[in-house]
């Protein structure tokens, strides 16, 4: 697939981040051109630079959603981890291991399959713990079992399969609170000698970009982030983004919902002030996206706890979100 045709898909499930998915498409596009092109050289050994990602952006605003949502877009096995659980385990290659054996089962015991699928490891920035010797130690022994497999590497697994990862490509994701600041205090590029007139459009877009030696600031080692050469930035969810991801994607809540009502034979409406109030309190959560399925779920529990005992042809209409719905049957409308 095109970047254009990959970011099209996206849309569909991912609301917002435009420039994050104009970036992980490129990528994804170059990677797998990059790996069809190693196929079919006739040179030996031809091993072209992997281009890993790494995803910035505060919790919640989509992070594993675009990386799972990439992976079904492109029919590729994907796993994700948690770094933060790496780093608490006293056997890191095992764990390591495990979760190829974990990809190899979700490309249905295809090797070549899973090596060529995709890995998404969040909470990359907990790594970094400059403060705490210990932890700071346990994270960089983390980066540094992950270097090989990200690079490319053959690992064994237990049964004596061999999963190879030079094709793999592998996705970090973090929040790094506090990168801002680094990067507000770092020197910017004030002057690029051309006639150009895109000279101050570059001159934005490299001081805006995230520099490995803001990473190294924040905690990572080099080595590790020479392994992450994309970084693309993911923005905080605005209230509309809140109201758009409640209604528009194709497997939206307010759609899930409403399959759950047809299948007791009854209809939900939820009038468009609700979304707003909705949207309001997810802003107040401060977690993004997570916080709207909770909210639904309390909405709707009274009202599902009911649902089997009304008759056919109930509608549910919710018109404020501190206020009873309206319920009517089908023989009060008729």
């Amino acid at each position: 697939m095109k970047p254009r045709e990959i970011t099209a898909y996206l849309d569909q499930y991912v609301i917002g981040q435009d420039d994050a998915k104009k970036t992980l498409a490129v990528a994804i596009y170059s990677h797998f051109q990059k790996v069809a092109m190693e196929a079919a050289s006739t040179r030996q050994n031809l091993t072209l630079a992997k281009s890993n990602i790494l995803l910035v952006g505060p919790t919640g605003t989509g992070k594993t959603l675009l990386c799972s949502t990439l992976a079904a877009c492109l029919k590729r096995p994907f796993v994700t981890a948690d770094a933060t659980t790496l780093a608490q385990s006293r056997f890191v290659g095992d764990e390591l291991e495990a979760l190829m054996q974990r990809l190899l089962e979700q490309a249905g015991g295809d090797i070549e399959r899973a090596s060529c699928g995709i890995v998404f490891i969040d909470e990359i920035d907990k790594l970094a713990n400059p403060g705490d010797p210990e932890r700071a130690g346990a994270g960089r022994s983390v980066q540094h079992a992950l270097l090989k497999i990200m690079e490319g590497s053959l690992i064994r697994l237990s049964d004596g399969t061999v999963i190879d990862t030079r094709r793999m490509l592998f996705i970090c994701g973090g929040a790094f609170v506090g990168l801002e600041h680094i990067m507000a205090n770092r020197h910017s590029y004030g002057f690029i000698g051309t006639t150009s007139d895109d000279d101050g459009q570059l001159i934005d877009r490299l001081n805006s970009r995230i520099k490995p030696t803001d990473l190294f600031e924040f905690g990572l080692i080099p080595e590790f982030t020479g392994r992450l050469p994309v970084v693309a930035r993911l923005k905080s969810l605005t209230r509309e983004d809140f109201v758009r991801i409640m209604q528009t994607p194709e497997d939206s809540l307010y759609r899930q919902f409403q399959q759950l009502f047809q299948l007791e034979g009854a209809e939900l409406s939820i009038g468009p002030a609700v979304f707003a109030q909705i949207a309001e309190l997810a802003l107040e959560y401060k977690v993004g996206a997570r916080s709207l399925r909770g909210i639904f779920e309390e909405l709707m529990t009274p009202v599902l706890y009911a649902l089997p005992d009304d008759p056919p042809g109930t509608r549910v209409h919710f018109h404020s979100l501190f206020a009873p719905p309206q319920k009517t049957t089908g023989e009060q409308r008729g």
